[in-house]
């Protein structure tokens, strides 16, 4: 089985207008998307579409319109298609992400590595979410012989009150094996603003780990959700400047299930 857990750790460090820096620790899975029913049924606490401790449902990923009743792997074939990319029929999909913990989703940042039914890769694409429920994909291309997609792109999408729309996302992932190596950095020009880091190491999917990272990592999505509102509010009380959602919608591009803010006209 190709399916895995990463045990993680998660590096934020904005450098502009005021420095703040944290840390801390997650686990996340590595889910094949042709292993989702095998996973289910070896893993008791994991179930796809269903209820459980843990739960991946295909409608809480990237869904293109008219295809709400797709599988994650259809759509995302489908995503490829429409920039040019035909994906061959033995193709792997390996997703890392958080699934529902007891029913409750929030995924910051979901990543697609694709590969070639010989194993080589093809692309990757980052789901990058919101707490407004947005969603929006980016597609990289570009493989170095480092062993990693980049892409510098612009972000057109709100992820913090407390970064401008007008930045760039500067994307660093490394194929993942034993080590996990993900680097999301914010750019305003050349000039870094954000820096960003997913590290971790390669842990079987198995009953009894998932029990033990069930109580080292208890209410793994809440505990996510938390503590992005905690460092909020410490930003917040830095004084640091804040963009309203609603200010430029002109630099929200295609965005999935777009809030109501998006109707909202700039002045």
């Amino acid at each position: 089985m190709n399916s895995c857990l990463y045990e993680c750790s998660v590096m934020h460090h904005r450098l502009s207008p005021k420095e703040h820096h944290f840390r801390y620790s997650i686990f996340m899975f590595a889910l094949d998307l042709d292993e989702l029913d095998e996973v289910a049924q070896r893993v008791p606490l994991f179930s796809r579409n269903g209820r459980n401790l843990y739960a991946f449902r295909d409608r809480d990923h990237l869904t293109l319109p008219g295809r709400e009743t797709a599988s994650t792997r259809e759509n995302l074939v489908a995503l490829l298609a429409q920039h040019g990319i035909q994906f061959p029929t033995d193709g792997r999909i390996t997703l890392i992400t958080l699934p529902r913990v007891f029913g409750y989703i929030f995924n910051p940042v979901s990543f697609y590595f694709c590969h070639d039914g010989a194993g080589a890769p093809l692309c990757a694409v980052v789901e990058v979410g919101n707490t407004f429920g947005e969603m929006k994909p980016y597609l990289l291309r570009d493989f170095s012989s480092a062993g990693e997609f980049r892409l510098v792109t612009p972000k057109h999408f709100y992820v913090s009150p407390f970064s401008p729309l007008d930045l760039a996302f500067d994307f660093k992932l490394r194929i993942p094996g034993e080590g996990l190596e993900i680097h999301i950095d914010d750019r305003e020009g050349e000039r870094p603003v954000l820096l960003s880091a997913l590290t971790g190491k390669r842990t079987p999917l198995t009953t009894g780990q998932l029990a033990w990272f069930t109580i080292k990592y208890p209410l793994l999505t809440l505990r996510v959700i938390s503590l992005i509102h905690w460092h909020a509010l410490l930003l917040w009380a830095k004084r640091l400047p804040w963009h309203r959602k609603s200010d430029r919608p002109d630099l929200q591009r295609d965005v999935m299930r777009p809030h109501a803010s998006l109707a909202v006209k700039a002045p």
